[in-house]
């Protein structure tokens, strides 16, 4: 990037140009978003991940604009059309939007209308006509019927075609019209008249029409899929007179010219068959791009969420994944995942049997609690569990959202190649009731169930998202260097898939690691990995204290230096500060460590490696409750929110059918962001205030 460059990205992002610039630097040399984050804090100005990721994205898009600037110039250079002034206009463009307008006219396409009235020799009528002056011309020395100018009509069609497309690839009539186009077009979508019935589901959109300002993204994306699937046909324009209007307030100078008909005729051509077409579709895209971004920020917001919820830790468990006719795939796991029993129980017509066989587990394991998956035949599940167990253990409803998926993926099978499937899923619950993060993380995200309108997003944008998403939630966590999958370690700051692999392959030769240098052994894994990686991985009980906090190796000196004018070890340090000892932080700054870096190693020194997730608290749903036909207009029910979407929340009240609490019913003032109210897999009351049993829906109100 250049010195324009930089000035453009800090304005754009309200920052200071030495911040891009050092980024930039960062970027260069290898360091990841959260490594900046976290140790870096001094040379960025204290920029956080978002900031950062706001940063890369621009930097991307600028790069992007001057790699398809150099692109264009080469080619008009090639073609021996480029000029000084040429060149100097196309550097001067601030946007993609902008270098493609200005390119237009230049731009190499198909035979086109105008091109074949220029062959026919009618370009001097076009420009007569766009002059508008009031001077006859002699139009009977364009007829010409060799090429096909049979007579003056003949010759004004051409030339309006040529008028058309000059006014089409005007950059400034194109910048108006397309402002007119971001201000005051409506989308509008009408059924397929004979689909109404398979386009059931898009009823709210059979005759509708909204200004392009006030619409939202799910409302754009789901005309869209309607479209996509040929179900409605939809448009999204502003009034036709209106934009003609200001392309003739523009082109029009001489009312009283004798040929104005034709002008006007030339300027409707224009705007109906090039100009409309061509910013509907992009003004459809930016609509695309911009219900994509909400979307997608919707379904990251709730990934996050659900991959930071409280873990109940490293304990023995029962884990069950229900069913009725094929019986329940009852599994034991330990404290670190691994599978010590798996056999299957029938509760709806062997229950003394499946119980007896609860209670053998219960006495051969530890058994601390018993994860239930909360999909079909959950809630008796959990039911027959409570009944036989008692107050013995907690029984807990776990979100099974996409352990099929994992459960019959590559990576299962390779962990439990000879375990059915089935048991595969009820380990995975399992799991997720110790550690959400480190079990999620194995399932492709569009498949946990927490977006909206995933599939019908940018794929590569939500992808991009999702995965800086994990890497956030993994990293601000911190990885057990000497127990986490390859999987996990894969998300680690500077490690990925193959260096992941290459360190489980070296604790499986080697055993634990000692300490963080030994990192270094791993092969491949180099000085520019171990920096970026150290400070997120931790080793329990090593040698080095500090292996079992944030605080970065390269800032282990530091700590000793602190330990010693405090007349202890580190050990003590650590001892001293988490007991309320406040050490004085003045003297260790320099060049290199400043006061917010100084700090975190306080934060470090008095919890080291401390969870940032939430305690563990079981919810349990109304007993009494199962199926929608339970439940009673007015009741009030705990639930768990399931998915947070812009027109409301999912909540799960324990009946198989997630309940809509709408926008409009969960606060008594207005919201604009259900965000504001309620996230993922919050645990809540919710008051009963329809119910459909026909349809299997619930309506649910958060109002008293």
């Amino acid at each position: 990037m250049n010195e324009k460059d930089y000035q453009i990205l800090a304005q754009q992002l309200d920052l200071k140009i030495a911040q891009v610039k050092k980024v930039e630097a960062l970027f260069a040399e290898g360091a990841t978003v959260p490594f900046i984050a976290r140790y870096r804090k001094e040379l960025t100005g204290g920029l956080d991940e978002v900031a950062l990721i706001a940063l890369r994205d621009g930097m991307e898009n600028i790069n992007k604009l001057n790699k398809r600037r150099d692109s264009i110039i080469d080619n008009l250079r090639e073609r021996e059309l480029l000029t000084a002034e040429l060149e100097a206009a196309f550097n001067s463009a601030a946007s993609l939007e902008q270098l493609e307008d200005m390119y237009l006219p230049y731009k190499q396409k198909r035979q086109t209308r105008a091109q074949k009235a220029r062959e026919k020799g009618l370009d001097v009528l076009a420009e007569f006509l766009f002059e508008q002056k009031n001077v006859d011309i002699d139009l009977k020395r364009f007829i010409d019927s060799e090429k096909g100018v049979l007579n003056i009509d003949d010759a004004f069609a051409g030339a309006m075609d040529i008028v058309a497309e000059k006014i089409s690839e005007d950059s400034l009539i194109r910048a108006a019209i397309r402002e007119l186009f971001a201000k005051r077009s409506y989308l509008s979508s009408k059924v397929v008249k004979s689909k109404q019935e398979e386009a059931a589901v898009f009823r709210d959109y059979f005759d509708y029409s909204e200004p392009l300002n006030r619409v939202p993204s799910h409302r754009a994306l789901a005309v869209m899929r309607g479209g996509a699937q040929g179900l409605l046909s939809f448009q999204l324009r502003p009034d036709k007179d209106e934009a003609t209007g200001k392309i003739k307030h523009k082109v029009i100078r001489n009312n009283n010219f004798k040929y104005i008909q034709h002008l006007h005729d030339a300027i409707e051509d224009g705007y109906s068959r090039l100009l409309m077409p061509s910013l509907e579709n992009e003004t459809l895209n930016a609509l695309k791009q911009r219900a994509d971004a909400e979307a997608i920020d919707v379904f990251v917001s709730n990934l996050k969420k659900l991959l930071l919820e409280a873990p109940l830790g490293n304990k023995t468990i029962i884990a069950v994944d229900p069913g009725f006719r094929t019986g329940c795939k009852t599994v034991v796991i330990n404290g670190c995942g691994e599978l010590l029993r798996h056999l299957v129980i029938y509760p709806s017509d062997k229950e003394a049997a499946a119980s007896a066989e609860i209670k053998k587990l219960l006495e051969a394991f530890d058994i601390e609690a018993i994860a239930v998956g909360n999909g079909t035949a959950g809630r008796e599940t959990e039911a027959f569990l409570k009944k036989t167990v008692g107050n013995v253990v907690p029984v807990i409803s776990v979100d099974e959202s996409g352990a099929s998926i994992y459960s019959a993926g590559e990576l299962a099978r390779q962990e439990f190649p000879d375990l059915d499937l089935t048991f595969r899923s009820a380990v995975s619950i399992g799991r997720r009731l110790q550690d959400p993060l480190a079990e999620l993380i194995k399932i492709d995200p569009k498949s946990i169930g927490v977006g909206q309108y995933q599939h019908d997003v940018d794929q590569n944008a939500l992808k991009k998202s999702l995965d800086d998403a994990v890497i956030s939630c993994v990293n601000s966590v911190g990885v057990e260097l000497n127990s986490a999958s390859a999987q996990l370690l894969g998300y680690v700051s500077g490690l990925g898939p193959k260096l992941a692999e290459n360190i489980v392959a070296w604790r499986s030769e080697n055993g634990r690691f000692k300490n963080r240098r030994q990192l270094l052994k791993v092969p491949k894994l180099g000085p520019k990995a171990f920096e970026q990686a150290a400070g997120f991985l931790r080793i329990r009980d090593g040698v080095e204290p500090l292996d079992a906090s944030a605080v970065h190796p390269e800032r282990y000196q530091l700590v000793g230096q602190m330990a010693r004018d405090n007349g202890c070890d580190v050990k003590t340090l650590m001892l001293k500060v988490a007991a309320g000892m406040t050490l004085q932080l003045d003297k260790y700054i320099d060049d290199d460590t400043g006061m917010p870096t100084l700090l975190d190693i306080v934060g470090e020194l008095s919890r080291p490696g401390r969870d940032p997730r939430p305690e563990f608290e079981a919810f349990s749903f109304e007993d009494s409750v199962h199926s929608i036909d339970d439940l009673i207009e007015g009741m009030k029910l705990p639930g768990i929110v399931t998915n947070v979407t812009k027109f409301g929340a999912f909540v799960d009240v324990g009946i198989h059918n997630d309940g809509l609490l709408h926008i409009s019913k969960m606060a008594k003032r207005y919201i604009s962001d259900p965000a504001e109210i309620v996230a993922v897999h919050d645990k809540i009351h919710v008051t009963v205030i329809e119910i459909d049993r026909q349809r299997g829906r619930i309506s649910l109100s958060l109002i008293d």
